[in-house]
């Protein structure tokens, strides 16, 4: 458990109050269905996913190239083998990509040794695809086994984004000593599946009879950002391109960034660029995590 020990706000360069890391989850068709099997014998799971990197990821680098914005896609590699033409493009136009499992695994149930072969094939497909290694991980569950921050260390990553505790970055603790490996929370409040992912064939999420107001999804994040900023701290988001990366929700993140781009003292950034300033400014060494 972390436990944040300096109540100061955060630092961030040139003298901005905020920071903003949009991040997308490039899931394509992986996650419980490809690793159980049933995907194959279901098409509408596969288109679904399919539409992400197809469809949904052109039309946000579009958006944030119009809007002079970074971002971090956390991609599966299997997505990246998949779909490698949709995620050089990721790279070429200036945006980071980053692990987020090879088909999606739950790492909370992976071995040591099948966390080490799922990390080491992934940053193998990116290398021979993308051209880079990933510096960042994304737990695709949204948790991990005990020992991952070891073996994240151990494979040379510079950061995290896969825990809740927080709303600002901190530096993991092994063995009694903080090292250089930063987690950059993100919540589900900026998960845009918790709003709009629903539809009913297949049934996900089950048991959810409508997606949210458009409006109100909005009007939402616009004021976590405004809480975000108040305060100083990094806003990192949970976005999906399957879920709002289609022509009406593309809308919202437009008018949301357009919210955010009005205040000039939020710096954008990647996930990187952003563990790599908190190690550099020297800050987060207070904190302790057990």
């Amino acid at each position: 458990m972390h436990t944040p020990v300096d109540p100061r706000p955060p630092r961030w360069p040139h003298g901005h109050r905020a920071a903003v890391a949009l991040a997308f989850d490039l899931d394509g068709p992986t996650g419980g269905a490809m690793l159980d099997g049933s995907l194959w014998d279901r098409p509408g799971y596969f288109a679904l996913g399919g539409y992400g990197p197809h469809r949904a990821l052109p039309r946000l680098l579009d958006l944030l190239d119009d809007a002079g914005v970074p971002a971090t896609f956390f991609a599966p590699a299997w997505v990246v083998e998949h779909w490698p033409e949709a995620c050089r493009r990721i790279v070429e136009r200036g945006h980071e990509v980053a692990h987020h499992g090879y088909r999606h695994e739950c790492y909370y149930d992976l071995t040591v040794d099948e966390q080490h072969a799922v990390i080491t094939r992934s940053q193998r497909v990116f290398r021979d695809v993308l051209g880079v290694e990933a510096n960042g991980f994304r737990s695709p569950s949204g948790d991990w086994h005990p020992e991952t921050p070891r073996i994240l260390r151990e494979h040379g990553f510079r950061y995290s984004s896969s825990m809740r505790g927080d709303d600002r970055p901190y530096r993991h603790t092994l063995d009694g000593a903080t090292t250089d490996l930063v987690e950059i929370p993100a919540r589900w409040d900026m998960d845009d599946y918790a709003f709009l992912a629903y539809h009913r064939n297949p049934d996900y999420p089950s048991g959810q009879d409508r997606i949210a107001s458009y409006a109100l999804t909005l009007d939402n994040w616009k004021r976590e950002f405004d809480g975000y900023r108040a305060e100083g701290l990094c806003l990192t988001t949970l976005f999906h391109p399957k879920v709002s990366g289609r022509p009406g929700r593309l809308l919202i993140l437009e008018e949301l960034i357009a919210h955010m781009r009005a205040h000039d003292d939020v710096w954008f950034a990647t996930c990187n660029d952003v563990a790599d300033w908190w190690i550099e400014s020297g800050q987060g060494t207070e904190a302790v995590a057990a």
